[in-house]
């Protein structure tokens, strides 16, 4: 039976991670299902939808908007339950949500070693946007004296529009939502300053003994500078001497410039997820 669900209650969160533990060991790898943004779902809007055989959770998918504009779908369907058109069932709901929403852009992210989910996305006619690799760093990286003077804050309620411009600017997006929220207790936003002038922007992520970065963005005018590794190997340090024992990370395969100055810090490649844009 399909649920469309306005938040997560803990029972819900427990069935997903439960689903994900049983999906991981056939399947390998890692899902990127958000977890910082699974915990704090908004209650007036259905982004996640759940497929139960009673009380036993045998497919999910949800929905994740960054930027207002753009929609990622990630999802996952119990091993012992597929070709049972499990998975066809969720993805057509998602989509007629995402047409409601008349989102700019839908992406079905599967990972590279998943057939069934490359085949789902080839099957509704889905074009390949991009690829990432999913990265892991779990040691510490090495101080390094820097001549920079960086400062890193937590973003405000003021910063929301510097936030988008700056992702917007780096990434080549349109301006996005500037009343995006900017923390919780599993997720922080992060303005780079130099001489008071914000530069660069990143979210942190904290779930238990794991850490991740994302959304981490530059000024184009002010890369090459040294700016981006010495705010990641500070942003990195912290989060170990918080008590992490991983952190994770996203980088585009063709971006050889970000993957260089994530290798050079100590990240490894994990997995690679691959991007399909879908027609609503």
């Amino acid at each position: 039976m399909l649920e469309l669900s306005k938040g997560l209650s803990v029972a819900a969160m427990e069935a997903i991670k439960a689903l994900e533990h049983r999906t991981l060991a056939v399947d390998g790898g890692r899902l990127k299902l958000e977890w910082g943004t699974l915990a704090h779902r908004a209650i007036e809007q259905t982004n996640d939808l759940l497929w139960w055989d009673d009380t036993r959770l045998l497919g999910f998918l949800g929905l994740h908007c960054f930027d207002g504009h753009n929609v990622e779908l990630v999802g996952m369907v119990d091993p012992a339950a597929r070709r049972q058109g499990i998975a066809t069932k969720l993805l057509d709901a998602a989509l007629a949500l995402c047409r409601d929403r008349a989102y700019s852009s839908v992406l079905l992210v599967t990972p590279r070693n998943s057939e069934a989910g490359r085949c789902l996305a080839l099957g509704r006619g889905g074009v390949l946007d991009h690829s990432e690799y999913a990265m892991l760093l779990t040691d510490a990286p090495t101080a390094h004296p820097s001549p920079l003077h960086i400062g890193i804050r937590s973003a405000n309620v003021d910063d929301g529009p510097v936030v988008s411009r700056l992702v917007a600017t780096a990434f080549g997006y349109p301006p996005g939502d500037d009343n995006l929220p900017l923390a919780n207790d599993l997720l922080q936003t992060l303005v780079i300053e130099m001489d008071d002038i914000a530069v660069g922007t990143l979210r942190v992520t904290r779930e238990g003994d794991a850490g991740g970065i994302y959304g981490f963005a530059v000024d184009p005018a002010m890369q090459g500078r040294g700016i981006g590794r010495e705010v990641l190997r500070r942003t990195c340090r912290k989060l170990f001497d918080e008590g992490v024992k991983q952190v994770g990370l996203e980088v585009a395969t063709q971006n050889e410039g970000a993957l260089g100055l994530y290798t050079s810090i100590g990240f490894r490649p994990l997995t690679t997820e691959d991007y399909y844009s879908l027609a609503t």
